[in-house]
């Protein structure tokens, strides 16, 4: 569908890649990969047309459309959510908001002549697009993402940066393109969203492109790698874990066979030392060193890695008590939104626990109330005997204040007594080396910033480290390096993040997060995802459960009891109710169905515009709306219940 031929691009003397081909193909997901500084985001602004390369061609169907996720929602921010996440198509986008201004003008001056022609030709480019269902899709995406249809109407600009960002996602995913092209969009999605979005990217029938650093999303998404690493881009078939035991081997082959040619060139190097000047020998041993000089000028040395892994090492100070943290009652409200209600929570030394839940629900406020950052409305906080609290905040940068001076200065106060070279030793293991120490604080990228906020913590010798969100601006190679050093802490964890490998790497005790309280699993993420049978979401839930009703099960006792459900006379009446309720909505399905070919027939009949007012096109255009709408919803509960009634005949079997 889209193929790239000797593809380049430099920067003045930096080459980022050059000579890369390869092609992309329809039901393929490719997972972009490289350090940062690579080349990675490039490459997407190559393949989308934003960036020009510097040699090489992108050769890209005339009628392809690309879908792609740009940051720009300050773009929107006036315009009504639902009206941004449409707006991914614009053709449909003018040609319904056209539509609606002139049923509003014919609305407000009845008397004034109407543009039935005009009419007409909207209503045509509507249909063209699949216009009457847009609306229902996008709401559908919407809510997926985790935007609630209450605030579809809403613009845009009552939403905080992350949620807008979601929107932008929205409508690069509603508009139906031909090919994804998407730079990071896990980036402020928690654990529902993402795998809400792995469900539907798993669907869509064209390319996909994406850079991500969460390597559990790459694993699930993913069907090839392309690697933008030794100054080009390589094809991997597979996830990202596939790439990777692939890559190490193919180094390991090259490394063989650089040796392997090395130890030929020595011992064919022995015979013409040790015959070169004998008469008899002479004109082998020059046809050897003719075989030598061949093939040393064959044998090239590999060429560096862009990859660097920062060190990570915390050492407490000493052991603290037994008790660490002690939780009861913790209440906080915002303005009439309490997002903690009563939470109640102790942590003991050595537990390594991680804090889930949807975003909103109080995850970072629970952090920030533990760590004295801002005050609960009710409830008490207690630390143990010694407890001594490294925190890396989600917005760290305001973790580092006054922006003028170096990072080297600003590191230099958390070791006092040190000289120059252990700073500069510190700041080395995270991967600022030489003239970067005089780097100023305002111009640490987020990356940056997060591994200098490390560098302190680490100086400060915690035996408790609370961790919010410390992945989100970290590329894959650092948060590798974060699980080692974390790994490797004698000290006790609580952590909050959406990143699931990296949770599953650490986390010995899951808190989930919940509106009615918390939910503890004394096990591993991976434990409490098979005991809640998925991610505790699915593509269905996360609409239907997340804003309008708890997933079926949530009545059951919490995982960690591990009680399974009773078999029998139970199992059999709930396929009989499941079988009832699956016939049921079969049937509105199929009247829902009826009565949008009824609609849509009206709409065709030549003289339909001409006779009806516009007050009767604008209610006939509602009715349909309303109608797609119940029907995406009806058709999820569907395949919900069709799943269950499989899933209950394989017991009952």
């Amino acid at each position: 569908m889209i193929s790239v031929s000797n593809l380049g691009k430099s920067f003045g003397d930096r080459t980022l890649f050059e000579g890369a081909s390869f092609q992309l193909d329809p039901g393929q997901r490719y997972g972009l990969v490289g350090a940062n500084g690579s080349g990675k985001t490039t490459l997407l602004g190559v393949l989308s047309g934003d960036e020009e390369a510097s040699e090489g061609t992108v050769s890209i169907p005339k009628d392809l459309r690309l879908g792609v996720l740009r940051q720009d929602q300050f773009l929107y921010e006036e315009e009504e959510i639902l009206g941004v996440a449409l707006m991914g198509n614009p053709d449909l986008w003018h040609a319904m908001s056209e539509k609606e201004k002139l049923l509003k003008a014919a609305e407000e001056n009845p008397e004034a002549p109407f543009d039935a022609d005009r009419f007409s030709e909207l209503e045509e480019t509507v249909q063209l697009h699949d216009g009457y269902t847009a609306e229902a899709r996008a709401a559908r995406i919407l809510e997926g993402l985790g935007i609630p249809a209450d605030v579809h109407r809403e613009p845009l600009s009552i939403l905080s940066g992350g949620f807008k960002l979601r929107v932008l996602l929205a409508q690069v995913l509603a508009s139906a393109p031909d090919v994804l092209l998407l730079d990071e969009p896990t980036n402020h999605l928690d654990i529902l969203s993402i795998r809400w979005l792995e469900t539907f990217l798993s669907e869509y029938a064209g390319p996909v492109v994406v850079i991500s650093h969460d390597h559990r999303f790459l694993d699930n998404v993913a069907t090839r790698i392309l690697d933008v690493d030794y100054r080009t881009v390589t094809l991997y078939k597979g996830n990202y874990s596939r790439f990777m035991e692939a890559k190490r081997e193919e180094r390991e082959r090259r490394e063989k066979e650089i040796v392997s040619r090395e130890k030929e060139i020595a011992h064919h190097q022995v015979f013409v030392d040790r015959f070169r000047a004998k008469a008899s020998k002479a004109r082998q041993a020059q046809s050897k060193l003719r075989m030598i000089e061949k093939k040393a000028s064959e044998l090239e040395a590999l060429p560096g890695s862009s990859r660097r892994y920062p060190h990570f090492r915390f050492e407490p100070r000493r052991p603290s008590g037994k008790q660490v943290l002690e939780i009861e009652g913790i209440r906080k409200s915002y303005d009439d939104n309490e997002v903690l209600h009563g939470v109640d929570l102790e942590i003991r030394r050595g537990d390594r626990v991680a804090i889930i839940g949807p975003n909103g629900i109080g995850k970072s406020t629970l952090l920030r109330i533990a760590v004295g950052d801002v005050p609960a409305d009710a409830g008490e906080v207690e630390w143990g005997h010694e407890t001594h609290v490294g925190y890396f905040a989600q917005d760290h940068h305001e973790q580092i204040s006054d922006e003028d001076r170096t990072i080297e200065e600003w590191l230099w106060d958390f070791c006092p007594g040190k000289d120059r070279g252990f700073v500069r030793g510190q700041l080395g293991m995270m991967l600022f080396s030489g003239d970067e120490g005089e780097k100023r604080l305002g111009a640490l990228s987020g990356g940056e910033a997060a591994r200098l906020v490390f560098a302190r913590i680490a100086l400060e010798r915690p035996n408790v480290l609370v961790l919010d969100e410390p992945t989100n601006h970290l590329d894959m190679e650092s948060i590798e390096a974060l699980v080692e050093g974390l790994q490797s802490f004698d000290g006790t964890l609580i952590l909050v993040s959406h990143d699931r490998w990296f949770v599953s790497r650490l986390a010995t005790r899951i808190v989930e997060v919940r509106a009615d309280g918390i939910r503890d699993y004394p096990g591993s993420y991976d434990e409490y995802v098979e005991a809640c049978g998925d991610d505790h979401l699915d593509a269905d839930a996360v609409v239907l459960e997340a804003r309008k009703r708890r997933r079926q099960g949530d009545d059951e006792p919490p995982p960690d009891t591990r009680r399974r459900r009773s078999s029998g006379s139970s199992s059999n009446r709930r396929l009989k109710e499941a079988t009832e309720e699956r016939d049921q909505v079969t049937a509105r399905i199929t009247a829902i169905e009826s009565r949008l070919e009824a609609i849509d027939a009206t709409f065709c009949e030549p003289d339909f515009y001409e006779r009806s007012s516009p007050d009767e096109v604008s209610a006939l255009e509602a009715e349909r709306a309303d109608l797609a709408a119940e029907a995406e919803t009806a058709l999820v509960r569907w395949e919900a219940l069709e799943r269950e009634l499989s899933e209950l005949s394989d017991a009952a079997s």
